[in-house]
């Protein structure tokens, strides 16, 4: 697997040590994003942020959190997916304008934020960052004398493609979802305290119970008049990404009510179905592969073994910017179990291929750990497509099965065979209405002529 991820966002309302509690939902979601962590606070009376470049331990110390007290926060875990890696573009975004103080935490991305761009600076905006979450800010400024909730609703009506999105201003916190539903956004209650999070694991870390899911095209607003639930757009069905399945969520996380890792084990049940191989033992790429590798090899009768180690030091590969730090990163991340993998015919069971560069070094290493064989089983279709939602795909020529056939795939990677799951056999495991434009080039969303990941910047720069 060799993806980098969108971003995690957290929400706390009514509790006294709000901030505290954003923070410890921020090491919940620490998966979702390692570039750079933020966190927006109010007291009723302002709004106030702190945000650093590194891992939420490395940005804030508890003298750091208790300075920004607050009965309401939000918080947001980065990876840039629009907008470079730098600390004016991490988040939360922290604004003011004639109505106070206003923070935002997004994850995805608007796929017609250059467009917007270039007409609200035509109109006089003077933008801070490059990041797509500034356009929300200045839509909000520009809506007259509606009231924040109006004022959000009207912006959203504006901007189009992939968010969960949470706003803060000093007496509302706001929490908007796509009316795709393409990315997640969950709801508990923990007493009387409202936690929003974009995943389960998330409000577990508090005790929080789950309640519901911010619907596609809602907009929930907690207030002194408790929550309040606004359709910016009419009811649809989800559209959820097929990849918080496969990858992105973690497995002790619930998506339209399913757990993860039982969804991951089916579908490596059903890999194993459309693609058995003899062999010896079956293993994972720890971690997102575990379940899938358990699910098949329970599925073929051969034992699970524990074939790679991973360094709990090194964070996702994919997260890391740029190639080369992505390549050495694999090379730290994982070793192999000679005692356990010499001399055998082994299933490798992994979640995607997208760049290649990942699977090929795992394949060389179990071969290098004395492997007799290595059968390469992926839990889920051939990425062919560039995502625009919040995944950093962005562009066809990055992607190792864009116009390349399975056995070519086999041969760059140097597996002794290889299958991936079938679209038909995922959604069958996953249920409809399903983001997967990855896999089929079906966009639930249209993707605007020169839409990119460094889009912004080839307009600012």
């Amino acid at each position: 697997m060799s993806l980098r991820e969108e971003c995690g966002v957290a929400g706390v309302w009514d509790h006294p040590g709000a901030g505290g509690q954003v923070i410890n939902s921020l090491y919940a979601l620490q998966h979702r994003g390692q570039e750079s962590a933020g966190l927006a606070v109010t007291d009723g009376r302002q709004v106030r942020g702190h945000k650093g470049m590194g891992l939420v331990a490395e940005v804030f110390s508890r003298d750091r959190f208790r300075e920004l007290a607050g009965a309401a926060a939000i918080g947001h875990v980065r990876y840039s997916t629009t907008g470079a890696s730098l600390l004016t573009n991490a988040q939360p975004l922290v604004v003011r304008y004639h109505r106070g103080g206003l923070a935002l935490a997004h994850n995805g991305n608007l796929v017609n934020a250059r467009r917007l761009r270039e007409r609200l600076e035509e109109e006089g905006s003077i933008f801070q960052t490059t990041s797509d979450t500034e356009v929300v800010a200045h839509l909000i400024a520009r809506a007259g004398d509606r009231d924040l909730p109006e004022a959000a609703g009207w912006a959203l009506e504006q901007v189009e493609g992939a968010y969960a999105l949470l706003m803060l201003s000093e007496d509302r916190l706001l929490a908007a979802r796509d009316p795709a539903g393409i990315r997640p956004l969950s709801i508990g209650r923990l007493g009387d305290t409202v936690v929003f999070a974009s995943e389960t694991c998330a409000l577990d870390a508090l005790g929080a119970v789950f309640w519901r899911d911010v619907a596609p095209g809602e907009m929930v607003v907690a207030g002194r008049e408790g929550l309040v639930s606004y359709r910016v757009f009419p009811p649809r069905p989800t559209n959820l990404c097929a990849f918080e399945f496969i990858y992105f969520a973690r497995p002790d996380s619930d998506l339209d009510g399913m757990n993860v890792h039982a969804v991951r084990k089916e579908l490596g049940r059903a890999l194993f179905q459309e693609a058995p191989v003899e062999a010896d033992l079956v293993t994972g790429v720890p971690d997102s592969s575990i379940s899938a590798a358990a699910g098949y090899a329970e599925a073929a009768g051969i034992p699970y073994e524990l074939g790679l180690v991973k360094n709990r030091y090194i964070g996702r590969t994919f997260i890391q910017p740029g190639q080369d730090k992505r390549s050495q990163g694999v090379r730290l991340k994982l070793n192999a179990l000679r005692k356990v993998l010499e001399g055998r015919r082994v299933v490798l069971v992994d979640d995607s291929i997208v760049r290649g560069t990942t699977s090929r070094h795992i394949v060389q290493l179990l071969r290098d750990s004395g492997a007799r064989e290595v059968h390469l089983r992926i839990s889920s279709p051939p990425y062919r497509y560039p995502c625009f939602y919040g995944i950093d795909t962005s562009a066809t020529s990055e992607l190792v099965a864009a116009g390349r056939q399975v056995e070519d795939i086999r041969q760059l990677v140097g597996a002794d065979s290889l299958a991936f799951l079938s679209s038909a056999g995922l959604l069958e495991v996953i249920g409809t209405d399903r983001c997967m434009a990855c896999f089929t080039g079906e966009y639930p969303v249209r993707i605007p002529a020169g839409t990119g990941k460094h889009s912004l910047e080839e307009r600012v720069c």
